[in-house]
């Protein structure tokens, strides 16, 4: 399959605009989404690279540096022409217990760095993220510029930052560029449309995450499935997947009709209604098995029409589903 690409903001990356997202293969941690066979994480990476993916988002606290050694066994052996970018994030330590705090200072930064270019076995990170505001609620100031620093310093190609808000971003901006943002998006959480739009004006590149709401969106959820997840699974406590199941799976089943008339999976539309919205410039997608990764790649090169954005706006306000605006 080849895939659209597009370019990563003012990076010298063009990035197909689904990517492979490795939250899940990282297995049981504090935030886990339950046990993981490691063969089928592997298969489920190159499944997505098979499909012309060329890019991949992981984190060091994903399954507390396993999800980076997983990506690492996954890309061996590649040739360096068919080697995908990777993405990865610092800010999320743990301890001898597992137990994780986001902490976010220059020392631990250089620190986190050097740990992951080690589990993923490359020379430079090509992209390099704050996964998390410190707990301590540090000024970025202090934390950026060691990240522009690190820049400056080849270790990593480009630098962003993940649920960070506007006027985070604006103090980043002045002590330096930030090449990117990754914000929660998808057609229930709605809630960084302001910094989505931030982005836009500043040249700044947004790849999403979680487009398909953590699977609600996916057309495959049920309300039995929630109630059966397992209780090392995240999302059995989440307001999503509880308060707010009902509304959120109503939801899905409006993205039907738009998937039928396309040929695709629910999950496709949701991911590409993500990427219809001005200024996403890509979504991260999640796999914990190779199948999965057939039911969403469609989206890289799906466009939704008029007809379908309006009729998803129109579901998602009848629904009440979610928070944020429905529409740009």
């Amino acid at each position: 399959m080849t895939l659209r690409k597009v370019r990563f903001g003012t990076t010298d990356m063009e990035i197909t605009r689904v990517g492979f997202g490795a939250w899940a293969v990282g297995g049981q941690w504090q935030h886990g989404w339950g046990s993981q066979d490691d063969g089928d994480s592997v298969a489920a990476v190159r499944r997505a690279l098979e499909h012309g993916v060329n890019w991949i988002d992981t984190a060091a606290v994903y399954g507390l540096g396993h999800s980076e050694e997983i990506v690492a066994k996954a890309l061996d052996g590649l040739p360096e022409s068919d080697r995908p970018y990777v993405f990865t994030k610092c800010g999320e330590v743990w301890d001898d217990q597992g137990r994780v705090s986001r902490v976010v200072t220059p020392a631990s930064i250089r620190r986190e760095v050097e740990a992951s270019l080690r589990r993923l076995r490359v020379e430079r990170i090509d992209l390099y993220q704050v996964h998390q505001i410190p707990d301590a609620g540090d000024p970025v100031e202090e934390y950026w510029q060691t990240m522009l620093d690190l820049r400056a310093e080849g270790k990593v190609r480009a630098v962003g930052l993940s649920n960070h808000r506007v006027d985070r971003l604006e103090a980043a901006e002045r002590a330096g560029h930030v090449d990117t943002l990754q914000p929660p998006f998808s057609a229930i959480n709605r809630s960084f449309a302001d910094e989505v739009a931030w982005c836009a004006a500043h040249d700044t590149g947004v790849i999403v995450y979680s487009p398909m709401q953590s699977g609600l969106l996916t057309g495959a959820f049920t309300a039995e499935r929630a109630a059966a997840l397992p209780a090392d699974d995240w999302r059995r406590a989440a307001p999503d997947f509880t308060t707010g199941l009902a509304a959120n799976l109503a939801l899905a089943d409006a993205l039907r009709p738009v998937a039928d008339r396309h040929g695709v999976t629910p999950g496709a539309v949701a991911v590409a209604w993500t990427l219809a919205w001005p200024g996403v410039t890509g979504a991260i997608v999640g796999a914990r098995r190779p199948d999965q990764v057939d039911g969403w790649v469609t989206a890289g090169n799906l466009e939704l029409t008029g007809e379908d954005l309006a009729e998803i706006r129109a579901a998602i306000d009848r629904t009440g589903a979610g928070t944020g605006p429905s529409a740009p």
